[in-house]
């Protein structure tokens, strides 16, 4: 089984995305124009016979001082990764990307492992011998999933461990609400509202009764957006990105899709309490940036604006609802654990995925490029994309 790695076009990409149904949105080719910083290119896998069979963007980083190259491919390639022809896929990509100059390859392919739902979240959050979703037997395993790591080890990647909380790329483990049930039927409001904890309810039920109004923004509302997310960062302890990042996303992921980014704003006797954005490719929405202010927090605009966002994907016929990344903690006495009781009260689950990989092309460069992600991360330069 052969095959061959080469430049598509975006009108190209974007078919085979459509054609899967979905793929992560740092996978489209308009992430290449947000990551400004990084010179992207839309890759296509072909078989013997010339047909498309995977798609992939890659990223190049370039190294400081030389003409030497990262190429990242975030949450992706899109690929078949259960399927038999997996090593000659990543060769081919690894040959291509040879020819571009790259030290190294990073990847995170875009396949589940491990689910753990909403009431063994919250039998594992009240026990204290219990500490991390290692510790907790999962309610799935994907073994073919599991496997696949197996091969890349064996191939040379070297997986990135998440330890600490969150890897300096993707997450490795997300927090999704299912939009449908096992049959594909979308879920109704109802439905919805019932596998959420008590608490979910009570605040989206009090939003509604004081009277929290949720919209959707046009690009000339970033900035009041961008003024709540700031406030959001100085009390959250992050460093936040400046508006241009914002309005750059706006511009292109819109220009891809009218759809693929929207804006919301939930205001309560005209004060904006919280803003958020989301994204969605296909069957698949994101919650990507939230924002909320000091002020009024007793109205429970966040809690309003998440159900908005909610019904909205599945109105739009997303069946999952990505709320993205949580750490691996369950320990009610690590700083963390509040995002996770936070996304728990929907009801959802964790997954796990398979993680980010490395494959070095060069040692000596990967290894000094290794040494000095190190040092900008301690020194608050994280690079995820």
């Amino acid at each position: 089984m052969t095959f061959t790695v080469r430049p598509i076009t975006a009108a190209e990409h974007l078919a085979f995305i459509d054609s899967r149904g979905t793929a992560s949105f740092l996978q489209t080719p308009a992430w290449a124009q947000v990551k400004s910083e990084w010179r992207g290119e839309s890759l296509g896998w072909f078989d013997s016979a010339q047909s498309l069979v995977g798609a992939g963007l890659v990223l190049y980083r370039k190294v400081p001082r030389l003409s030497r190259f990262l190429a990242y491919l975030p949450e992706g390639p899109a690929l078949d990764w259960t399927g038999d022809g997996l090593d000659a896929q990543l060769a081919a990509l690894t040959s291509y990307l040879k020819t571009q100059r790259a030290f190294a390859i990073r990847m995170g392919p875009p396949i589940v492992t491990r689910r753990w739902y909403a009431p063994t979240l919250k039998a594992a959050m009240a026990d204290p011998a219990l500490n991390r979703l290692d510790d907790v037997p999962a309610d799935e395993s994907d073994s073919q999933a599991l496997a696949v790591g197996d091969s890349l080890t064996k191939l040379g990647w070297r997986h990135l461990s998440p330890a600490g909380g969150f890897s300096a790329g993707q997450p490795q483990y997300n927090f999704w609400l299912p939009l449908a049930d096992g049959s594909g039927a979308q879920l109704t409001d109802d439905e919805l509202l019932a596998g959420m904890n008590q608490l979910w309810r009570r605040n989206v039920r009090k939003a509604d009764k004081a009277g929290v109004e949720v919209s959707i923004g046009e690009r000339g509302d970033l900035a009041e957006f961008h003024r709540v997310y700031v406030e959001t960062a100085e009390r959250d302890h992050f460093t936040p990105r400046p508006l241009a990042y914002f309005e750059r996303m706006w511009d292109a992921l819109k220009a891809e899709s009218p759809e693929r980014l929207t804006l919301y704003l939930a205001r309560h006797e005209g004060d904006l309490v919280a803003a958020t954005t989301m994204v969605q490719v296909g069957s698949h929405a994101w919650y990507s940036y939230g924002a909320s202010t000091s002020h009024k927090r007793d109205v429970r605009g966040s809690n309003a604006v998440q159900w908005r966002m909610m019904r909205d994907a599945r109105d739009r016929d997303a069946t999952v609802y990505d709320m993205r990344g949580i750490t691996e903690t369950v320990s009610a006495d690590d700083p963390h654990a509040g995002l996770l009781q936070f996304k728990v009260g929907t009801g959802g689950q964790a997954v796990e995925y398979l993680g980010e990989w490395d494959l070095p092309l060069n040692r000596t460069l990967y290894t000094a490029f290794m040494t000095w992600m190190k040092r900008r991360a301690r020194g608050g330069g994280g690079d995820g994309t």
